[in-house]
């Protein structure tokens, strides 16, 4: 299937590593013009290079709590792209325990990140033919579980913000989906910490998986790609799970 995303210019924070270095990798393979940032000018640079020949790529160090440098870049990929058409908020700080600088953190990360990022991006997406906002949330934000607190609450948010944005901007054309990912595995990420310095926690999450093992990058990147496409131009407002059925509670 064509996605139709053959030139659409494509906005990643966190494109690195983990789910959203995939989704910079998917966009690519759909012929999409990407830009992406990450704190770290090291990863940037390498991310760049290595993923310069699957398409047009361009990396840029921002960090995403600071506001400033966040509209700035969006304003600058959309100079450079000539427009917008997706952004994708997938930073997470990641912010686990009950702690008050934790809270702020998750909210100013996650949560205000992903509010700047659509701000920023809203006067280039009303000029898209096919614009669409996505927001990585969690199964953490549909259901309570260990990570419930700081992150949970912000992953949470992220969905009702979301679901606010479909509703609010249906009538310029700009959709709205959050796709939240299961447990998800890859070298360097946080159950690849997890297995090694807490492998009781690691095997009773695996074990709560009805698939038997967690998800890759992957797994989530693809059904991004898709509903940030032209082919899924009815798909706003919804919550997209992505966990191998882990989730128990039947989402009407």
């Amino acid at each position: 299937m064509d996605l139709q995303l053959t030139g659409k210019r494509v906005l990643v924070t966190g494109g690195t590593r983990g789910i959203g270095r995939a989704i910079v990798e998917g966009f690519l393979d759909e012929g999409a013009l990407v830009g992406f940032c990450s704190r770290n000018a090291d990863d940037v640079a390498a991310a760049e290079a290595a993923l310069a020949e699957r398409g047009t790529v361009a990396g840029t160090c921002v960090d995403v709590a600071d506001a400033a440098g966040l509209k700035a870049w969006v304003a600058a990929s959309a100079q450079r792209f000539g427009g917008l058409d997706v952004v994708v908020a997938n930073v997470s700080a990641l912010a686990i325990p009950d702690t008050d600088e934790n809270w702020e953190t998750s909210l100013n990360v996650d949560l205000m990140h992903t509010v700047r990022l659509v701000k920023a991006a809203l006067p280039h997406l009303e000029q898209s033919d096919a614009a669409c906002i996505v927001a990585i949330s969690s199964v953490s934000g549909r259901e309570s579980d260990f990570a419930s607190g700081p992150y949970g609450v912000a992953k949470t948010a992220i969905v009702g913000y979301l679901h606010g944005l479909a509703i609010q901007l249906a009538e310029k054309g700009i959709r709205a989906v959050t796709v939240s990912p299961g447990n998800t595995y890859f070298d360097g990420g946080v159950w690849a910490g997890i297995e090694r310095d807490n492998p009781a926690l690691y095997q009773m999450a695996v074990g709560l998986n009805p698939t038997g093992h967690m998800g890759a990058p992957e797994d989530i990147a693809a059904p991004v790609v898709f509903v940030a496409s032209p082919r899924a131009s009815r798909i706003s407002g919804a919550n997209i799970l992505v966990d191998g059925a882990l989730t128990r509670g039947i989402q009407f």
